[in-house]
């Protein structure tokens, strides 16, 4: 049976099955899905547990004496099989077939396959088809871009976090779509006792606080018109392996939170005075010199983006021999 992962809870209320396939690339989401099912076994009494590692040499026939031998103190037992997805040959197949047709129910054992995505050829398979019919499949796909936002907002939400918009939108640059490193940093924030909804501020501050600068620091740097500041505070971040990602989301947070002309402490307003009065470029211009930057950071146009980082950067400083991102890709492309 097809389960997808937001699924999966209510079909384990319903009752186990005698096997799972849970197959996905996202090493987070897979653990989650499986420690759901090892979890509600333990429930109903499958208090062992065996775990397998499919490398060369393993015969897959072995998971059938493993079934047949529980301990003095358990009367059920979990076979947990990690497994490459490369690894299902043609004894995976004998014995997967066989395994579902026995085992129509989990009265003594839950078989737990995780592995990483299959391909369609082996989804079309005669043992896919099988676990598929008889048993609980999970696919994992990975989220899309736009599904990220949401999906971090839920987790937010479960440790019982709240974050302003563009907190939100700064985490979400910070870690960059990696979902292992979504949950470090929420879990780092639910150890703060911080005032809900976070500001911005003060998530950089938990976050970075072990940095010599943080992302902000570079931020003010540029609308105080501090150029040398801006190339040291950047020097400094680069060497800390902070990303160009997520100092464009402190950027952006920032453009995004002048235009709106709201929420900024009065030392911060008064620096964006005096950076509006000096630069004469609407706010518009400037974030999408940062959708530049990003499209380089992600491996489209020409050019490093850290250097055009620090270009974007001093040319909000008012260094005026610096040329904008967009300028410098406009030149390159012509030659």
């Amino acid at each position: 049976m097809p389960v997808k992962p937001d699924q999966l809870p209510g079909a384990l209320k319903k009752g186990l099955a005698a096997v799972y396939l849970v197959s996905g690339d996202d090493t987070l989401l897979v653990t989650e899905a499986c420690d759901q099912i090892i979890a509600t076994a333990r429930g109903q009494g499958f208090s062992e547990r065996s775990v397998h590692h499919v490398d060369t040499g393993f015969s897959w026939h072995s998971l059938s004496q493993d079934a047949a031998s529980l301990s003095l103190f358990a009367e059920r037992k979990i076979l947990d099989v990690r497994v490459s997805s490369k690894k299902f040959d043609k004894e995976a197949s004998e014995l997967l077939r066989d395994w579902v047709a026995d085992n129509g129910s989990a009265d003594d054992t839950v078989l737990l396959l995780r592995t990483d995505r299959l391909q369609p050829k082996q989804r079309s398979s005669a043992w896919f088809k099988a676990l598929d019919k008889n048993g609980v499949v999970v696919l994992i796909w990975p989220l899309a871009a736009h599904e990220f936002p949401r999906w971090l907002q839920a987790r937010l939400k479960d440790r019982g976090l709240e974050l302003q918009a563009d907190a939100l939108d700064y985490l979400a640059a910070r870690v960059e779509g990696n979902l292992l490193a979504a949950v470090q940093e929420i879990e780092k924030l639910a150890l703060q006792d911080l005032s809900a909804p976070i500001s911005v501020e003060a998530l950089a501050a938990c976050l970075e606080d072990a940095s010599r600068f943080n992302s902000f620091d570079l931020v003010d740097a540029a609308l105080q018109g501090d150029g040398r500041r801006v190339h040291r505070v950047l020097r400094g971040l680069q060497e800390e392996g902070v990303s160009v990602f997520a100092i464009l989301g402190a950027l952006t947070s920032q453009l995004r939170r002048l235009e709106l002309a709201r929420g900024l402490p009065p030392a911060r307003a008064r620096a964006i005075q005096q950076f509006l009065q000096r630069s004469r470029v609407p706010i518009h211009q400037w974030l999408a010199e940062c959708a530049v930057i990003d499209q380089l950071a992600k491996g489209i146009g020409i050019g490093n983006p850290w250097a055009s980082l620090e270009q974007l950067l001093l040319s909000m400083a008012g260094v005026t021999a610096i040329q904008r991102p967009s300028v410098h890709q406009r030149l390159l492309r012509r030659r």
